[in-house]
C-alpha cells in the first residue's frame, strides 16, 4: 500500500510526531501506518481537503503542511499519520 518513499520518509520524521520510535525497519513501518489508517495525499491541497473532510478546524494553526501529523515526502506527496 505504501511505497519505498513514503515508508524512508516516515522512518526518518517520525520523530516528529512521536516521542519514541514507533518502527525501526519498512516493514514495521507499512504496518503502523496501515493499522493507524495513515493516508497519502498527492499534493497540498488534497492535504487541506483530507481534513476539512474529517472536521479538523485547521483555521489557528497556520500551515497546515507544518502540522506534525504531516509529513513531507519530498515528491509532492504527503503523508497524513492521525497520532
Amino acid at each position: 500500500m505504501f511505497d519505498e518513499r513514503v515508508l524512508r520518509c516516515f522512518l526518518e520524521k517520525q520523530g516528529q510526531l512521536f516521542r519514541e520510535d514507533v518502527a525501526s525497519t519498512p516493514e514495521e513501518a507499512e504496518e503502523f501506518l496501515e493499522d493507524c489508517m495513515a493516508v497519502v495525499a498527492d499534493s497540498a491541497q488534497d492535504v487541506a481537503a483530507y481534513f476539512e473532510e474529517e472536521g479538523v478546524d485547521t483555521g489557528g494553526c497556520g500551515d497546515i503542511l507544518e502540522a506534525a501529523e504531516v509529513f513531507d515526502v519530498g515528491d509532492g506527496r504527503y503523508l497524513i499519520v492521525e497520532g
